[in-house]
């Protein structure tokens, strides 16, 4: 957390020691930066750096939880905008959170390197101090989603979309970190692609199968029904 120290700074001394460590962790990640290079960067010094952050770690977090806020900020400003079907929706939510990516590439690269799956100690501490909250995110959300085409009830189909949308978001972050993507347009055509397809193999044991009845819009009767014809 910042000291009090920094937050007596003005507002234009502040962003600018914000942006120099949104340079060199977008750069780097946290392991390989440089706090030398990020007070160079600020035009600061050393000693001032940790007399406004006592550790690189707390300034890592102080970067990381504004960067997050801003991109959360930018979402739920959209967020009525988007379809009530879930899969329509979880792809429009993609579309939604790449152009804010397109927008702040510095600061998006920062987060795809921070929630990059690893061994590391600050990754482990990143996702204890993220976890929940990407939880509640991701159930608001959807909170206002059409439910009465579900298989199953809608905490189970829920869970499932995470469990998947958990597993399928770190497999393309461990991916995107290995190849040499030149700008996030080319990441998100990718993304969008492969989410697509893989939804539609989701959609098969989530929503509801039609009898031939019901496919050409005619319902079926049940059982009690069919006795009190």
């Amino acid at each position: 957390m910042p000291t009090p120290l920094f937050l007596g700074l003005d507002s234009e001394k502040q962003h600018k020691i914000f942006m120099a460590g949104v340079s060199e962790f977008a750069e780097y990640g946290y392991e390989n930066s440089s706090t030398n290079q990020i007070v160079k960067k600020a035009g600061i010094s050393k000693g001032s750096l940790f007399k406004y952050f006592p550790t690189k770690e707390d300034f890592y977090f102080y970067v990381l939880d504004k960067i997050a806020a801003e991109l959360i900020s930018s979402l739920e400003e959209k967020i009525n905008t988007l379809s009530t079907d879930l899969f329509q929706r979880i792809v429009e939510y993609s579309v939604l959170e790449f152009s804010w990516y397109i927008l702040y590439p510095e600061k998006s690269k920062m987060i795809v390197k921070a929630f990059t799956k690893n061994d590391t100690d600050i990754y482990k501490k990143t996702i204890l101090k993220y976890g929940n909250r990407e939880q509640e995110i991701y159930y608001w959300f959807l909170q206002d989603i059409d439910t009465t085409q579900f298989r199953w009830n809608r905490k189970k189909t829920l869970d499932m979309v995470k469990w998947f949308l958990k597993g399928f978001n770190d497999d393309f972050l461990t991916k995107i970190q290995k190849q040499a993507y030149s700008s996030f347009e080319i990441i998100e055509k990718e993304y969008i692609k492969e989410l697509s397809e893989y939804i539609e193999v989701l959609k098969v044991g989530i929503v509801k199968s039609k009898t031939p009845l019901q496919a050409t819009g005619y319902q079926t009767c049940s059982t009690a029904e069919q006795r009190d014809i």
